[in-house]
């Protein structure tokens, strides 16, 4: 009998497994491969916030710059209202390098905006991105694997990904860390543009987490 009541129970708990199994494959968003440094980067079509379509490999032949973001996070309210986001978009357009920011928050989450609040997102806080880029179905950000607001990522010409992690190395939402901060970013840019390792070329992203959808 007992034997007949261990056999029973097992049964039970694998059909419990499975079943958990298939819940979470429906369930949960689809992971994929962390894109590594040093290989190329996934290539990707996004429509910006007046329509225009941008393809990554289009851009071969430019520096390119993907910043996730999210209006509402604590986290990028630091660096735009310190003007610090600012600052690196207009470093790095300026030398011409291509910057993206990447909205992948999915309707009715934090941070999903409509392309004109995006626009008046840019206007209103002096933002100088190449284009803002609306991934609402959050395929652009699977595919880099983004997990925070902001999370940054840095393609060379070449169309190789060199960079790819936190903005700084101050993990708060504290604004008066942007002045002490080592920006990962902009070293990473300079080292790029003088023929040097990316030193470090990968470091742990901080932040809201991405508002995907299921």
């Amino acid at each position: 009998m007992q034997t007949v009541a261990r056999r029973f129970h097992v049964r039970e708990l694998v059909f419990a497994l499975t079943t958990l199994v298939v819940f979470l494959s429906v369930a949960l968003p689809t992971a994929r491969a962390e894109p590594r440094i040093g290989e190329r980067a996934p290539d990707f079509v996004g429509v910006d916030s007046n329509g225009k379509t941008h393809k990554l490999s289009d851009l071969k032949g430019k520096t390119v710059i993907l910043e996730w973001t999210n209006h509402d996070c604590p986290f990028v309210q630091k660096h735009y209202s310190s003007g610090n986001m600012q600052k690196l978009q207009k470093l790095a357009t300026g030398d011409g390098v291509v910057w993206l920011s990447v909205i992948s928050s999915a309707p009715g989450l934090q941070g999903h905006v409509e392309p004109a609040k995006a626009n008046t997102l840019t206007t209103e806080r002096d933002a100088a991105p190449s284009a803002v880029i609306l991934d609402p179905e959050g395929e652009i950000g699977r595919a880099y694997n983004a997990r925070t607001t902001p999370h940054m990522f840095l393609i060379d010409k070449n169309g190789t990904l060199v960079y790819k992690g936190a903005i700084d190395d101050k993990p708060s939402a504290n604004n008066a860390d942007v002045p002490i901060a080592r920006n990962y970013v902009r070293d990473a840019l300079a080292a790029h543009a003088a023929g040097k390792p990316v030193d470090p070329d990968a470091t742990r992203p901080y932040g809201c987490s991405v508002k995907y959808g299921s």
